[in-house]
Formats: structure tokens, sequence, C-alpha cells
């Protein structure tokens, strides 16, 4: 069942995503090579209670950590760790979510550690470009499918794959509502979008081939072909003529 929010429930979901953001910008931040996981997690869970704001995913089906940290080759998912140190040339997806005020923000972003190659550089400019020009049309009276392409076409005319395994979700009083949004699809399908929609779009490409397996923690998702993986999100609040992403 797809959940409409009225102005003063947006309001607050763009306070909790404020938080969110805030706490992003602290931990890229405090990205390098030498740092570890795991320092990450601790920062993010720090500045989030410093908010008087709790960690969404901590606890969320088991997961063990508040941040999700993955490296290279790891798609989503990635459990912080004290041996897991970062590196000149790595790039790191941050995927993070609070509770506050009885609502969920959620968002992630692809961060580059030192010098990266040009095609790690170029593979996180398409994530972001891809968000972006997604969330343009993703307005009442539009179709989740126009989203979908959206993401799909700038994607893939970089020559780069969407994961197919994960999609987009919508977010209120719970982490994941309906309605999902797949990162490919067809212009003009799927549900019509309207005012009071709240959805989290997240493209999650990789260089290589878009198939994704489990790695034995039961969390992390990796390419399955050793590719690179880059991840954008934001939580987005869909209106008349334009959306709004939430907590900027």
């Amino acid at each position: 069942m797809i959940v409409l929010k009225n102005k003063d429930e947006i309001k607050k979901l763009h306070e909790c995503n404020k938080i969110v953001l805030e706490v992003l910008d602290e931990v890229e931040m405090r990205i390098k090579s030498g740092v570890s996981t795991a320092e990450l997690d601790e920062l993010a869970t720090i500045e989030t209670i410093k908010r008087g704001a709790r960690p969404a995913f901590k606890g969320y089906r088991g997961y063990p950590k508040s941040l999700c940290t993955s490296i290279n080759n790891e798609v989503i998912h990635g459990i912080p760790s004290s041996d897991r140190k970062l590196i000149d040339g790595d790039i790191i997806g941050i995927d993070y979510g609070v509770f506050f005020n009885g609502f969920y923000g959620d968002s992630a972003r692809t961060v580059k550690v030192g010098n990266i190659s040009y095609i790690a550089e170029k593979l996180i400019d398409t994530a972001r470009r891809a968000l972006l020009t997604a969330i343009d049309v993703a307005i009442a009276g539009n179709r989740i499918g126009d989203i979908s392409s959206t993401i799909q076409e700038v994607v893939e005319s970089e020559s780069f794959s969407v994961v197919r395994d994960f999609v987009g979700h919508g977010i209120g009083r719970e982490l994941h509502e309906d309605p999902q949004v797949p990162n490919y699809g067809k212009r003009g399908t799927g549900i019509r979008l309207k005012a009071g929609m709240v959805l989290a779009i997240e493209p999650m490409i990789n260089v290589g081939k878009s198939d994704v397996f489990i790695e034995k923690n039961g969390w992390t998702a990796t390419t399955s072909d050793g590719s690179l993986s880059a991840h954008y999100e934001y939580s987005v609040a869909i209106d008349d003529n334009k959306s709004v992403i939430l907590g900027r």
C-alpha cells in the first residue's frame, strides 16, 4: 500500500533527511587512505546521536552496524570492519539512514579515496547524474517507469550496467515502503506518481555486468565479475510540478 504524506509529514521527513545528509558529510570528510570502515561507522553513530536521532540500519533485519560501507566491487550492504582500511585508489559507497521524530531518512553516495582511475571517476559521475536526471522526471502525473527508464538510459549511454537485483523504494514511517523503484524499465509504465509520495531513488551501477552475488556474511552484494560499482541515493518528495530532494 502506498502511503501519501501531508505537508507536515513531509516537513518531518525533510528534517530527518537533513540529519542523514549532515552525517554523510561528516563521514565523507573523514574518508582517506588508512582509515578503517569501522571508524566511519563509529563516527556516523556519534554524529547521529548528537543530533537526537538514532541510526536506522543497525539491527534492521539483523544488520550489525549503523553505516553501509561498500568498497570497489561491493555494490551495497558492505559491513564496516576494523580490519578493512581504505587505500588510495579505492571508491567507497556510504549508505546511511536515521530514524527521527517518527520518520526515516535514507541517502547514499560514492566517494573516491585519493587518486582514482578514469573509469572509476566516470562511473561515480554517471551514477550521480543518473540520479539527478531521474529526479527531474519524478513529478506527479508521470510514472515509475519514467524514473526507471531515465536511470537506465543515462547509465547505458556510458556503456555501464544497472543492477537489477535491488531497487529504490518508498520511505516514511517505515524504512522500506511501497512502491518499488527499479533502476531499469520502460517509459509510461508502472504506477502513476502522485503528490505526497516520498521515494528513495537509488541507482546502483556497474562497470561490467549487472549480475551480483551475496557474500558469505549474508549482506554484502558484490559484482559477479569483480568490476567496480557505484551507488547514489536521495529521498525525494513528489509534487505537482517538481520533486524535492529532502534534507537539502
